[in-house]
């Protein structure tokens, strides 16, 4: 059995064979990637066993700090399992508006676009329902826990609920206190010996948009690199060397479909968890690993991590989308080449 590494300040040379991959599947596969995708540009990197297998790079700089958009949404889950360990918030049942009561008050014309406001249902949102993306939270007809709609604001009060009851967030003055970077720094970043950046982002709204409340997204500035890092302390279940940063139980409860949408939603939707993407029941990359999942976002930006093969692989930008174009279908093979490269 190979033993568990965990990469130093810097992950090191990228050597495919140490970290088990044969190193003629991958040029292969880069090779496919050219030739399929040319010329479009790419960042990949490649872990196995916590070692760098591959870093690829075509038509922009290695280092350069891009947008994780929505794969954010991950991490605000891990911070929402380290608060419910730490008792800072009482379960994931736990109703939002008994640590965030600021989230009710949107009403008529201070949402984010017309008919989206705080409505009385909103008041037996749980935090479960809010980070699988089934809260419904400002949507008309949408009770909570019965719909899956992927959306930013519902993701963004977790976000609000997690710094305020650690004292970092104030909806009435966003730019009072240090905000959720503090709190990411503290319980992730550092540990990880990480180094990315942040950016406050919100889209276009009306005058009078409440965006202190709902709005003010946390979007970090990340290599490849320092999304492996992400992704490596994910596949190990949340530990980082002698220090379990993540709760393990909750990192294996993120990673499979959300019951709530189980419970609830046709059987194509089974594929999100807690901010995670999910393949438990083979619904988002068929064919490969069931344990496997992934945080992706807008920008292409994909950070995929198998457990039981011990491989990360992240794109950032992706040169191959998952999308219903079918020419740009092409996620799977991308990863099933990956896989089949180990050894």
């Amino acid at each position: 059995m190979v033993s568990v590494r965990y990469p130093g300040a810097v992950w090191g040379e990228p050597k495919p064979e140490p970290a088990g991959l044969d190193p003629r599947s991958l040029s292969a596969t880069r090779r496919w990637l050219d030739e399929t995708w040319a010329p479009r540009p790419y960042r990949v990197a490649i872990v196995r066993h916590g070692r760098l297998a591959a870093h690829w790079v075509r038509g922009m700089a290695p280092g350069e700090r891009r947008p994780m958009a929505s794969a954010c949404k991950s991490v605000y889950s891990s911070l929402l399992g380290i608060a419910v360990a730490e008792g800072r918030i009482a379960s994931l049942d736990s109703k939002m508006v008994d640590y965030y009561p600021e989230a009710m008050d949107v009403p008529a014309g201070t949402g984010p676009k017309a008919g989206r406001h705080a409505f009385d249902k909103d008041r037996d949102i749980t935090f479960r329902q809010l980070i699988s993306n089934t809260s419904g939270y400002m949507k008309p007809g949408e009770a909570p826990g019965q719909v899956f709609h992927y959306q930013t604001f519902g993701m963004n009060v977790v976000a609000h609920a997690i710094a305020k009851v650690y004292g970092l967030y104030d909806a009435a003055d966003p730019e009072r206190l240090p905000g959720l970077p503090a709190l990411i720094d503290e319980k992730l970043r550092l540990p990880i010996q990480a180094d990315w950046g942040y950016v406050i982002k919100d889209f276009a709204h009306e005058q009078g948009a409440r965006t202190g409340i709902w709005g003010n997204y946390t979007d970090m500035l990340n290599t490849p690199a320092g999304m492996a890092r992400l992704g490596w302390l994910w596949c190990q279940g949340g530990r980082w060397q002698d220090e379990q940063l993540i709760p393990a139980d909750y990192m294996r409860e993120a990673a499979r479909t959300a019951p709530t949408i189980r419970d609830h939603c046709p059987r194509e939707q089974w594929q999100y968890g807690y901010a995670f993407w999910t393949n438990d029941e083979g619904e988002l990359t068929p064919g490969l690993p069931r344990d496997s999942f992934a945080a992706m976002g807008a920008g292409q930006n994909i950070i995929w991590v198998c457990p039981s093969m011990q491989v990360v692989v992240v794109n950032s930008p992706s040169p191959v989308l998952h999308s219903d174009d079918p020419r740009e279908r092409m996620l799977p093979e991308q990863l099933a080449r990956i896989v089949e490269a180990c050894i």
